[in-house]
């Protein structure tokens, strides 16, 4: 019986030897204990309004009016359309945004935040960014404000991984 002899090896430039990596330089690890930590601790400050996070999220970018519509807004924080209905539903239904005809194209309408959605994102503004500083209090206040620039501009340098979203734009509503 014969057996067919495979190459592993092709030919071409050769792979620099794997680098081993360790819980110390894990990148992965060290993300994911962040964002739980992250979720965690902004979970029960945001829990009263609709969506949590993500209501807080559409909340931040309405109130930044740089969105034309729902869709668009939609697009901007990378949430699906059908998704974004709802949520926009029930923070209209909670008195934060209300839907405007747009005055530039009367077919469409805008998301805006009322006064009362003003007053309550100045407030979780507050509380979130407490928050933040408590989370990434091992490091000094210039040195978080560096790694929220650095953070940024990682998120902004993704763009190839799901192109329909600028992850800049999503990244810069979200670090707040």
């Amino acid at each position: 019986m014969e057996h067919a002899t495979t190459h592993l090896t092709a030919p071409g430039p050769t792979l620099a030897p794997a680098r081993r990596t360790t819980v110390e330089d894990d990148l992965g690890r060290h993300l994911g204990v962040l964002l739980r930590a992250y979720q965690a601790t902004l979970g029960p400050l945001l829990a009263e309004l609709p969506h949590g996070t993500r209501g807080y999220q559409v909340l931040v970018a309405v109130a930044a009016g740089d969105q034309p519509n729902q869709l668009a807004l939609a697009a901007h924080l990378g949430i699906d359309r059908t998704v974004m209905t709802y949520v926009i539903d029930d923070l209209v239904a909670s008195g934060l945004v209300e839907r405007q005809q747009n005055p530039t194209d009367r077919r469409a309408r805008r998301v805006v935040a009322t006064e009362t959605g003003r007053m309550t994102l100045t407030e979780l503004q507050r509380r979130v960014h407490d928050a933040e500083d408590r989370l990434l209090g091992a490091l000094a206040p210039a040195q978080r404000a560096v790694f929220r620039n650095l953070l940024q501009a990682v998120a902004c340098g993704v763009r190839d991984v799901a192109p329909e979203v600028d992850p800049c734009e999503a990244a810069g509503a979200v670090l707040t």
